[in-house]
C-alpha cells in the first residue's frame, strides 16, 4: 500500500472499538505487516501451483490456506473501522500460526526445492511481521 492510502487511512484512524489510535510507528508497522502479508501471499501461490504441477512435494495444501489467510489478514488491516482489539488480536494470532505451519511443510524440503526455501522464508518473514503488529498494538 502507497504512502497516499496510508496518510487517508491514518486520518479516520482514532480510539475505536478497543483499538488504539493509529501513530506514525503504528501504521509503519501495519504497512511492514501488509508487505510481508503480500509477499508471503504470492510466495505461498507460487509454491503451490509449483507442487502441484508434479515436483512431488505434499505443501500445496499448506500453501494454499497460508495464501488465503495472509489475503483475509490484509484486508482486514485495511478496513481496521469497526475492528475490535480482541478481533484484530485473534486474527494476527491465525495469520502467524497459518504461516508456521506452512513454513514447516516447506522447510521439510526446502533444501530440495528453492521456491519451497522462499515460501519458508516469506512465511518467517510474515510471521515476524505479523508478531511486531501484535506487539505495537499491545504497547499502544
Amino acid at each position: 500500500m502507497d504512502a497516499m492510502m496510508m496518510n487517508a487511512m491514518s486520518k479516520d484512524m482514532t480510539v475505536m472499538d478497543g483499538m488504539p489510535a493509529m501513530d506514525e510507528a503504528m501504521m509503519q508497522t501495519m504497512q511492514a505487516c501488509m508487505d510481508a502479508c503480500a509477499a508471503c501471499e504470492q510466495a505461498c501461490t507460487i509454491c503451490s501451483v509449483q507442487m502441484m504441477d508434479g515436483h512431488g512435494m505434499d505443501c500445496a495444501p499448506a500453501c494454499m490456506n497460508c495464501a488465503d489467510m495472509c489475503h483475509a489478514m490484509m484486508r482486514t488491516m485495511m478496513r481496521m473501522q469497526g475492528m475490535t482489539m480482541t478481533a484484530m488480536t485473534a486474527m494476527l494470532d491465525a495469520c502467524i500460526e497459518m504461516c508456521r505451519m506452512c513454513m514447516d511443510a516447506c522447510a521439510s524440503h526446502a533444501d530440495m526445492s528453492p521456491v519451497c526455501k522462499m515460501c519458508a522464508d516469506a512465511c518467517q518473514a510474515c510471521i515476524d511481521a505479523c508478531m511486531a503488529m501484535k506487539g505495537a498494538m499491545a504497547a499502544a
